[in-house]
This record gives C-alpha cells, sequence and structure tokens, in this order.
C-alpha cells in the first residue's frame, strides 16, 4: 500500500484489573480501527495487532495511509413542487437549502425518486492527513470502552479504568500529536516497573514488540501465556521432579493479565495438609494467592461419549495432588529463594484456616444444618432455602418413581434424602469461605456423618454440567437431583417475574435450563417434560400479585408451563446448532412435539441422516405439496380408502406401497428407529412422484377427491411418526 505506514498507539495506566484487561484491549484495539475505517482512511485493520500487559494497553495497525481520501457528501433536497414556485423561481425552501450546505442554488443537481423530481447538494472535499484525525479517533475509542467502575485521580474532573501516565503514538516514524486526561503524545513507552525502570523511546512503531521485550515486557500476551505454560514443566524436571501443573483457562488467564515478565518460582507446602479435601487446598492456592498446583502422576486421557452422542471425547484425570506448587514471579530476581520463602509463608496461614474449617465442620453431622437453612431466605415470594429443599426432594421422589416405571432402578427414598441434605454444606465454615466448594464439601461432609455413598455423591454431582463443556451428573441419583433442582429453579423464577431479558440472566436460568435438557437426554431419561414442568409449577407456593397487577387468569399455571417448556427448547435450539444441525431441521421434529427429550434427540439426529439422503429433496417437496393441498381442501384426509375408487396406474401403485410401508415401519416406530423409517420411507419417492405426475387430486367426482386426499393424508402421517419434513429448506 503506497503512502502508508503502521500505526501503532499505546495508553499506559496504573495496573489494570487482571480480569477486565482483555475485554478492555480488544474493544482499545477494535476502536481504533473502526474510527479509520469509519473515515474512509485505508488500512490493514483486519491484521491488528492487540497488545497489552497489566500496565498498558496498545494496538498496532499495519499500512495505514497518511491521507485520508477526498470527501464526497451528497444531501437530499426539497421536491420541485416544493423549490420552485408557479413560475419556476427558487423558493424560499430551496434558497435556505443550498445557503445551508454552502452552494448556490444554480449548482444543486436534481434527481429522480418514486416520488417525483427533487434537489440534491453534492459536494467534495480534500481528505484530510490521517494525523489530524488521530485525536477524534482517540477519544471515539476510548469513549467506547466497557468500563463498569471509572475512576478519578488527582484534581482532574475526567475519569478512567486507572490513572493514565503516557500516550505514545506513532505512524511510521512520526510522533502523531494528541492528548487525552492531560497527557500529551509521544514516543517514549515504559519498560518493566522495576527491572527497567527508565523510558523506552520507540524509533518507529514496528519496533514496539522487540523496544518492550528488550525493556522486560512481554507485550504480546500469548507470550506471557506460553512462558506459564511450558516453564513450569521445565523448571519441575530441572529440579528432578516429575510434577505436572493443573493450568485452568481462568487461571492462567489471570496470572498473564497480572505480570509483564512471568517467572514460575516452584514451591512446597507441609504434606500434613494433603489430608485435607484436595479441592480445598486448590481453592486456597487459586483463588487466594494465583498459585498453581500440582500433581505426581501423568495424567491418564479417559475416553467418554460426548454430549448428545457426538462420537468421543477426552477427558483427564489426576491421581494424587502433590505438595509442590508454582507462583508466578513478575520479576526475574536475584534471589529467588527469597521469594519462594515469601510464598510458602503466605500460603500455610491459609491453609492452617481450612484445616480448622474442615475440622470444625465435621464435629457436626451435615444433617444438623438442615433447621438452619430455614433462616436463609432463597426469594421472598419463594420463600427461605429449605423450602426450597423441600420442593426438590418431593420432585425428586417422583421423578425417581417414574424412572423406576421406565425400567431405570432409582430409590425414591434415596433421592429425597440427597435433596434434603442438598444445600446443608452452604452453612459450613469451609463453604462460607469458599463458595465455590458448594456440592463438594457437601460430598465430604456426607461421607464423614455416614449418609449412604450414592447419597454423598450426588450432593457434589448435581451442580454439573457446571460451566459450557461441563459433563452432567454420572450416578443417577445425582442425575434426579440435577433435574429436580433446576426444575424447581426455573418455574420458581420464571413465577416471580425473573425471566431472562436481552443479555441480562441474573439466576442463570439460561445455563439451567440446558443443564436440564443435556441430563434428560444425556441420562436416557424418558421422562415427560411437559408433565415435569407441570409437577415443579403445581409444587410453588402461592404467588402473590404484584399491586395494581391484573387478576391471574384461570390458566396461569398453564401458561407458566408453557413459557418455560418454550425456553427450554430455545436454549436447545442454540445448543444443538452448535452441534451443526441446521434450524429447520431442528423445527421439523418441534412440529410434531415429542413428548421426551431422548425421543426429541433421536428423532433431529434421524432428520439429519435423512437430509442427507438423494431422496430427501423431492420427498420434501412432496410433502410440502401434500400439507398445502390438505389444506387449501380445508380436510383432514382422516376417512377410509376406499381401494374401489383408486384409479389402476399410478395411483394403485403408490396405495400399495403405503401399505407395504406401514407394515415395514411399524415395528420399527415401536423402537424408535427413527433413522430407519425416514430410510424406509425415502423408497416412497418413485411412486409419490409419479402419482403427482398422472393423477389430478381435485378431481371433480366428490367421492374420487375425498379418496385421493385421504390417501395423500395418509402417506404424511407417515412422515409425521418421525418429524413434519415438510419444514425442510435444504433438503
Amino acid at each position: 500500500m503506497s503512502d502508508s505506514k503502521p500505526l501503532l498507539v499505546e495508553i499506559g495506566c496504573e495496573e489494570l484489573p487482571p480480569k477486565a484487561l482483555d475485554e478492555l484491549s480488544t474493544a482499545f484495539g477494535r476502536g481504533i480501527c473502526d474510527g479509520l475505517t469509519k473515515r474512509g482512511i485505508a488500512s490493514a485493520a483486519r491484521n491488528a495487532s492487540i497488545y497489552n500487559s497489566p500496565r498498558r494497553m496498545a494496538v498496532l495497525v499495519p499500512d495505514v495511509a497518511i491521507m485520508q481520501p477526498a470527501q464526497k457528501s451528497e444531501v437530499l433536497g426539497p421536491y420541485l413542487n416544493i423549490g420552485l414556485d408557479a413560475n419556476g423561481a427558487p423558493t424560499p425552501a430551496l434558497q435556505g437549502f443550498a445557503a445551508k450546505n454552502g452552494v448556490a442554488v444554480d449548482q444543486l443537481q436534481r434527481i429522480a425518486d418514486a416520488k417525483g423530481e427533487r434537489f440534491i447538494a453534492r459536494s467534495e472535499k480534500s481528505g484530510r492527513p490521517t494525523a489530524a484525525l488521530m485525536q477524534e479517533i482517540l477519544a471515539e475509542a476510548l469513549k467506547s470502552l466497557p468500563i463498569p467502575k471509572p475512576m478519578r485521580w488527582g484534581d482532574h474532573d475526567f475519569a478512567f479504568v486507572r490513572p493514565v501516565h503516557w500516550l505514545v503514538i506513532l505512524h511510521g516514524d512520526q510522533v502523531i500529536d494528541a492528548d487525552i486526561f492531560g497527557i500529551k503524545s509521544g514516543r517514549e513507552s515504559r519498560g518493566h516497573r522495576f527491572m527497567h525502570p527508565q523510558a523506552v523511546s520507540l524509533g518507529h512503531a514496528d519496533d514496539y514488540h522487540k523496544s518492550l521485550y528488550a525493556a522486560k515486557v512481554m507485550v504480546w500476551p500469548d507470550d506471557r501465556k506460553l512462558i506459564i505454560r511450558d516453564t513450569c514443566r521445565s523448571v519441575a524436571l530441572e529440579n528432578k521432579l516429575d510434577l505436572h501443573p493443573l493450568l485452568t483457562d481462568s487461571l492462567i488467564q489471570e496470572l498473564v493479565n497480572l505480570t509483564e515478565w512471568p517467572v514460575p518460582i516452584l514451591c512446597r507446602f507441609d504434606e500434613e495438609y494433603l489430608k485435607l479435601p484436595h479441592e480445598a487446598l486448590r481453592a486456597t492456592m487459586e483463588a487466594n494467592q494465583r498459585f498453581i498446583s500440582t500433581y505426581l502422576n501423568q495424567p491418564v486421557p479417559v475416553g467418554i461419549k460426548a454430549a448428545l452422542g457426538q462420537g468421543d471425547e477426552t477427558i483427564t484425570f489426576y491421581a494424587e495432588l502433590s505438595s509442590w506448587f508454582f507462583g508466578i514471579a513478575n520479576i526475574e530476581s536475584r534471589d529467588p529463594a527469597e521469594i519462594r520463602k515469601g510464598y510458602e509463608r503466605v500460603i500455610r496461614p491459609r491453609f492452617a484456616d481450612a484445616k480448622f474449617f474442615y475440622d470444625e465442620d465435621r464435629k457436626t453431622p451435615l444433617a444438623a444444618h438442615q433447621q438452619a437453612l430455614k433462616s436463609v431466605t432463597y426469594q421472598q415470594q419463594l420463600g427461605n432455602i429449605w423450602d426450597k429443599c423441600v420442593r426438590v426432594a418431593e420432585l425428586s421422589r417422583v421423578i425417581a418413581g417414574r424412572l423406576t416405571d421406565t425400567g431405570y432402578s432409582v430409590d425414591p427414598a434415596l433421592a429425597t434424602r440427597a435433596a434434603s441434605l442438598s444445600k446443608c454444606d452452604l452453612m459450613t465454615r469451609m463453604v462460607g469461605e469458599f463458595p465455590e466448594l458448594q456440592g463438594v464439601m457437601g460430598r465430604y461432609y456426607a461421607a464423614a456423618s455416614g449418609e449412604n455413598p450414592d447419597v454423598a455423591t450426588a450432593l457434589d454431582e448435581f451442580y454439573r454440567p457446571r460451566f459450557a463443556g461441563d459433563a452432567i451428573a454420572q450416578g443417577r441419583i445425582g442425575q434426579v437431583l440435577a433435574i429436580a433442582e433446576r426444575l424447581d429453579t426455573l418455574a420458581g423464577i420464571f413465577a416471580v417475574g425473573g425471566k431472562p431479558s436481552g443479555s441480562k440472566d441474573p439466576f442463570a436460568l439460561r445455563r439451567a435450563a440446558l443443564g436440564l435438557a443435556r441430563t434428560l437426554i444425556e441420562g436416557g431419561f424418558e421422562l415427560d417434560l411437559e408433565a415435569l414442568l407441570r409437577e415443579a409449577v403445581e409444587l410453588l407456593p402461592a404467588i402473590a400479585p404484584a399491586k395494581d397487577a391484573k387478576p391471574v387468569p384461570a390458566n396461569a399455571k398453564q401458561n407458566l408451563t408453557d413459557s418455560l417448556r418454550d425456553f427450554i427448547q430455545e436454549r436447545l435450539r442454540g445448543y444443538y446448532a452448535e452441534q451443526g444441525f441446521a434450524a429447520d431441521q431442528f423445527d421439523a421434529v418441534i412440529a410434531v412435539e415429542p413428548e421426551t427429550l431422548p425421543d426429541f434427540d433421536r428423532r433431529l439426529r434421524a432428520v439429519a441422516e435423512f437430509a442427507k439422503l438423494p431422496e430427501a429433496a423431492a420427498l420434501t417437496a412432496a410433502n410440502k405439496r401434500i400439507g398445502n393441498i390438505l389444506r387449501q381442501a380445508a380436510e383432514d384426509g382422516a376417512g377410509r380408502i376406499d381401494p374401489a375408487l383408486l384409479d389402476a396406474g399410478a395411483e394403485r401403485e403408490l396405495h400399495q406401497r403405503i401399505e407395504n410401508a406401514v407394515v415395514a415401519i411399524t415395528p420399527l416406530a415401536k423402537a424408535n428407529r427413527y433413522v430407519d423409517m425416514l430410510r424406509a420411507l425415502a423408497a416412497l419417492h418413485a411412486p409419490v412422484d409419479a402419482s403427482f405426475e398422472q393423477v389430478m387430486v381435485m378431481a371433480e367426482d366428490a367421492a374420487k377427491r375425498r379418496n385421493r386426499i385421504a390417501l395423500l393424508a395418509g402417506l404424511r402421517r407417515l412422515f409425521l411418526q418421525v418429524a413434519d419434513i415438510s419444514l425442510l429448506q435444504g433438503a
């Protein structure tokens, strides 16, 4: 690109909030690029590099033109009947329009549209230098940043995420003048706060990464991530330790955003603490200190059936937590042993607290906390947490009983017991300190209290899936409790008007709905979803109407049930879209309203397979045509077919093939073999086409017409045993 140079914009601040840094820097880079594009300044914005560190946000845009192109403008004016009087002279309206746009009346042009001819003012101005536009581009980018709590500093009246200390704007090797928050732009950045406190003079925009690296700042976040991820393992091997760091995505990202020059420090705690629940040790290290825990054994990959049957996926199990851990320093110390001592010293009282909490909590049986749950409000109109546990226990009993009827062996008494204990760990000291251990500690304390092992496991498992991609509960009692818990949460919060709107979902109901659906599907529970929702709605306490609200309609509970069902289906729509299923395939199955979600899943997969068949397009078109004929005839085709009224040839052939198909697919339907059903029905492609070509459905003879409509309606009903394939678009 001629007459272009790379553009660098860097803002230096006090330490930025680590959890917001990625979003802020991405928004800043996007704002600069959008500002260039908005003004027509040619650039390779799509190849822009976004840089950040705890003390800076920066963007480097390649090939930014030094000049804005000529700016053409067109302003529509009045129509001729308004702009000219009866003598063809300019009216005051036209004269005012011309003056407003800085042109003479005789310089105005005319264009025609659907309403007639009108005046238009066309003008062209020379483009401005990019340097002259950077101040407003920068201001727009800063204004668009997602800053939830801006702060002020000094006696200034402006605010930003953190106090700003420097600003770099380089176009190639030239400084572009601008100022923000009282700071003027220049070419001086800053190195590491301690290892290179001097200013870093940048000769050219392209020197940014290299110059800052020399000043002990890794401005490319992936550089820091790579160091943290790879160096921990190599440091362990250097010390002849076969350790495997446990790096979650959230932890490593936070460490990346806390450091400019990460240096892993290998540390160790007293092995006596390994007697504590390992989840508590990890929570202490990660949440409080951002330390990295390690495992002694090689991770073991285990193949499991993935969500919704999509092939196999691998999850990793670690056998034994180690007493070694890593702290990530933000400096290359001349005496790393002192840093290590500091890290070990700071973790010791944390673990001592965890041990105290654990020891004290185990002195009280888990069930003894049930009474205390009555003093904790769940939701003002829905009662306390114990009230919720009672509702969930009843739902668990009902679900377990229905599952037993469908062939699963789930003890309703154990399911009810698990529900009654499900929130008790909220009242323990450990969960009070580490809320993220809710469920985990319930499992430990239930086991220590002598509860049934399946009940204890369920207290942890029923929270799953806890996040996107997480597996559902594995035990049957945990699955039952997961379903019951989510049913009550959804029904209750919907009943009090807490349905999510827009991007707001304070009760995480979207996640609850998807977790409920996934548990039903992946657990293979052939339970009527609408019946479950009605049961949950019936168990709710009477909800007092809001002040000045309309009277509660008689069908309010059914409306609530319908709303919940639709909400769950919409969550499934997005989930299946992520799996690669088309929206029309989803709609084709929804149209026949399967009772259970596992049945819905089987039908959807069958439709997706059917859509791949060469006969699919013709049969889809035929079903659409049949549907149109039935609507136009205003008949449902429910009458019996009289073989004597069938014409010889294509019509008799179609009737015979349909009769054969009924015999063939009846056992398949009983076995829910939907793929095989649709493949069998695909064989009707040729006789259906032949019938449409040779037979006039809307015959003048009323008896023949009804007979033919009944024949087509019977064909359509065969397909509707699986889905309404007339809704398919791309087949």
